[in-house]
């Protein structure tokens, strides 16, 4: 699957990135927003993960502009922010899951092949 990473955290956007490629996907980790519109007007993506909070915007308002496309490319929101109402206002917004960092990583890969099954 080829994935996009949205994540400004150096150490946690790493160890994503080889946690997946480890899985056999393919990662594009993109820092901030502008290097991810960037990707996405040039790479077709089966799934993004997504921070919330951003160096040069905020996450929740990508996703929406996100959805407003025809085809719009699945989004796990991987957030620090974990008061049901922000999971609910993710959710709501358009985002296939909602994972609350710290997490484990086999379950984001679980969660990652449930999007991939119901989006597939």
């Amino acid at each position: 699957m080829r994935i996009l990473l949205i994540e400004d955290n150096k150490d946690l956007g790493s160890a994503v990135r080889e946690h997946l490629m480890g899985d056999g996907h393919a990662v594009d980790w993109a820092k901030d927003l502008s290097e991810a519109r960037d990707n996405a007007r040039v790479v077709s993506y089966e799934l993004v993960l997504l921070d919330l909070y951003l160096p040069d915007g905020n996450g929740m308002d990508y996703l929406r502009e996100m959805k407003k496309q025809p085809d719009s490319t699945p989004v796990i929101i991987v957030a620090a922010r974990y008061q049901v109402e922000d999971r609910i206002e993710g959710l709501d917004a358009g985002a296939a899951d909602y994972l609350v960092k710290p997490f484990h990583s086999g379950e984001l890969s679980a969660r990652i092949r449930a999007v991939a099954r119901s989006h597939g």
